[in-house]
């Protein structure tokens, strides 16, 4: 079995200061104490070392960015405990590490639907970012639920689609796509936002109602037909 200080190792022997350099300017994922190891390297190092929930706590603890990476690859998203969620999300830096958290261990903890209402109304910007992340990632990950549970959350979207911050505008449109993806019903309702946001004032509004409905009133749109028990394929 590998040790901590083994992983460690094995994440300075990745190390590339050029690649911290070229992923703040091509990708905006400013980090610290980064040691510049691109994502797909970490999912291959994390599916070696597999499960394991005690290796990953030590590795968020490290304080070194890839570490904390693999951690969200690590930890059993069944076992995620909402006062490890808040002990993350408010060290989250960046849209990488924020989405890392939110696809691969938020949203499919028995927490998710909780804290995606309590962290859509937060003021920081990555935490704001979880909570929508959380959402879009829920919608490809629920596929039982009715739509009466997401409809709840499009006042949410319309709520939240003034803040022109980056990160958070594009999880909003990001959420609302998804929302508007899982059945045809859906379909309709999340483009319906969509419309109403085209006559906010904000740019950010705009943004993200141009954003959905290009997409979801385009043909090629992927329909997810969630939940089976209602929709066939």
């Amino acid at each position: 079995m590998i040790t901590y200080n083994e992983i460690i190792e094995r994440l300075h022997e990745l190390q590339n200061a050029d690649k911290v350099i070229f992923k703040a300017k091509k990708f905006g994922v400013v980090s610290n104490n980064s040691l510049g190891i691109y994502h797909k390297d970490l999912r291959v190092l994390a599916t070696e070392i597999g499960r394991d929930n005690n290796l990953a706590l030590q590795l968020f603890d490290s304080g070194i960015y890839e570490a904390r990476l693999l951690c969200s690859k690590m930890f059993n998203p069944k076992e995620v405990t909402e006062e490890l969620m808040e002990k993350w999300v408010v060290t989250f830096e960046n849209w990488e590490i924020c989405d890392s958290f939110s696809m691969g261990l938020f949203s499919k903890s028995k927490f998710a639907l909780a804290k995606i209402l309590e962290w859509t109304e937060r003021e920081s910007e990555f935490e704001k970012r979880a909570g929508f992340a959380t959402l879009a990632s829920y919608c490809m990950a629920d596929k039982k639920s009715g739509n009466d549970l997401f409809e709840q959350f499009l006042p949410i979207i319309k709520r939240e689609a003034n803040d022109d911050r980056q990160y958070v505008k594009k999880a909003v449109n990001w959420a609302l796509r998804n929302i508007g993806k899982r059945n045809k019903d859906l379909n309709k309702k999340a483009i319906e936002v969509a419309y109403e946001l085209l006559n906010y004032k904000s740019k950010s509004a705009k943004w993200i109602a141009k954003g959905a409905i290009k997409e979801l009133e385009g043909g090629n749109v992927k329909m997810l037909d969630y939940p089976r028990n209602l929709y066939r394929i």
